[in-house]
């Protein structure tokens, strides 16, 4: 329900919907890569592409869009801002409220080591750990479920330490990745995806055997 992703936020970052509406939360999986993002790329590959992985999943979700005519879905996007610069939703409150993911943050330490340090927090998926992404929010305006009960995300860092480890991990040496797999993941990306993702956005597209006309 959208009202559990209000219910946290200060009125500026709310969604103008009633409480009760319906609202699925979209994260793809390390499988993505090879089983949407290249396939995408080679069926578009003589059209423009900006960024693939964007444009991927904008494809996907027009198709979810298409498989209900006869309802209103409004479609958002992690990396869409509003003109005043701030995102249209916050992804991982969005993810925490909606049991899929566990939005660790700084509150969930209970010994601060930090003093005066901005720390973000992070979203850790029981099965894939840090490996995963959250993609979008489907929404549909005219769907209202009062009866649905809303479902806790599990909590698989439990221990202070490990906590400590990770937001550090993600604050302070994130380049590595090594706070993906401060649990034990069932799959991580592949070498090929990590390359990728670790490659500057420009230089991406040779990767993907793109050639600078595609882009």
């Amino acid at each position: 329900q959208v009202g559990w992703y209000n219910a946290v936020l200060q009125p500026a970052f709310q969604l103008p919907y009633p409480d009760d509406t319906l609202a699925f939360v979209v994260l793809s999986t390390p499988s993505m890569f090879d089983k949407a993002l290249k396939p995408f790329v080679n069926k578009e590959r003589l059209k423009i592409i900006r960024d693939p992985v964007d444009q991927c999943v904008s494809h996907h979700l027009s198709r979810v869009k298409e498989e209900f005519p006869d309802q209103k879905v409004d479609v958002m996007f992690d990396y869409e801002v509003l003109p005043s610069r701030k995102p249209k939703f916050l992804a991982q409150t969005a993810a925490h409220v909606a049991g899929a993911a566990y939005y660790y943050q700084r509150k969930d330490v209970k010994l601060d080591p930090w003093g005066n340090k901005k720390i973000y927090g992070v979203c850790i998926h029981p099965k894939y750990g840090g490996w995963f992404a959250i993609r979008g929010l489907l929404l549909f305006p005219d769907i209202q479920v009062p009866f649905l009960e809303q479902p806790a995300p599990v909590d698989c860092v439990s221990t202070e330490e490990k906590r400590i480890e990770l937001l550090e991990q993600f604050n302070f040496h994130w380049q590595d990745g090594c706070y993906r797999d401060i649990i034990e993941v069932k799959e991580r990306y592949s070498e090929e995806q990590k390359a990728y993702f670790a490659t500057p956005p420009a230089e991406r597209f040779r990767l993907l055997g793109l050639t600078q006309e595609a882009q």
